[in-house]
């Protein structure tokens, strides 16, 4: 298994959940780390938790929406944190739980905004260096959600399934120039996401995770690491990771009352 010691790994969303756990993993294991996300108290805390690293953390202010400031960001680094060897786009969210016909437009454009936009504005910013250097990683955070329909999943689920299929063909685009893709599909995970996706309403976020235990961001940042320690010759495609008391059901079909 490779070595993460020296690697520059560039998080986005690492402010809470997912991102905030990959930084910390990976800072422990001699990562340099960039650690992006809009919440810049959270960035400061995790600079000042992490002190005796730090070195090895460059926090950034960063929305990734936004595509000028993407492109600022990467251009501006610092000379140590220049040379990008992982970049995890992982920054993203689902809101509301509703059928289509009730969503609002506004939650469905920041969803495309985030998970989809902002995974190209990062990835079109770091690629080129990857492929100069001849070496590099691009991992995904999608979701099973980009598989398995599921009621008041469709926009949300639409945006998982682009980051699946976009993940498949740059792998096809960048046969040859020894750069890696993978894209990590988890299940049911407690974090914040679900408290995002109902606006902040804590007591419709504990319920989905309810009598199962859900899987923890530690156990998706343990799921990454091991696909970036691989051999080099050695890509993951997908991972998908699901916690066990969550599996798949049946096709719902609607019939009519006999009455």
């Amino acid at each position: 298994m490779q070595s993460l010691a020296g690697k520059v790994i560039f998080i986005t969303g690492a402010t809470s959940g997912f991102g905030a756990a990959f930084a910390e993993n990976f800072l422990e294991k001699g990562a340099k780390v960039i650690a992006t996300g809009r919440r810049r108290e959270r960035l400061d805390e995790l600079k000042l938790k992490k002190h005796p690293c730090g070195k090895n953390l460059h926090i950034l202010q960063l929305d990734v929406r936004d595509q000028k400031a993407v492109s600022s960001a990467v251009n501006a680094l610092p000379k140590e944190f220049a040379d990008i060897d992982i970049l995890i786009n992982n920054a993203g969210l689902a809101l509301g739980f509703g059928p289509a016909m009730e969503s609002p437009l506004a939650d469905w454009e920041q969803m495309v905004d985030t998970n989809i936009k902002g995974v190209l504005y990062c990835t079109h910013a770091i690629l080129p260096g990857m492929i100069r250097r001849g070496s590099g990683h691009i991992l995904n955070i999608g979701s099973v959600a980009g598989t398995y329909p599921y009621p008041g999943g469709n926009v949300y689920g639409a945006t998982k399934a682009f980051v699946k299929q976009f993940s498949l063909n740059l792998r096809a685009d960048l046969l040859g120039k020894n750069i890696r893709v993978t894209n990590i599909e988890p299940g049911m995970v407690e974090t914040e996401f679900s408290v995002v996706r109902f606006h902040g309403n804590e007591g419709k976020a504990d319920a989905v995770y309810a009598g199962m235990q859900p899987l923890s961001a530690q156990d998706i940042a343990e799921s990454v690491l091991f696909c970036i320690s691989c051999p080099p010759h050695v890509n993951i495609n997908a991972l998908e990771v699901m916690p066990v008391n969550q599996a798949f059901s049946p096709f719902a079909v609607h019939r009519k009352s006999s009455a």
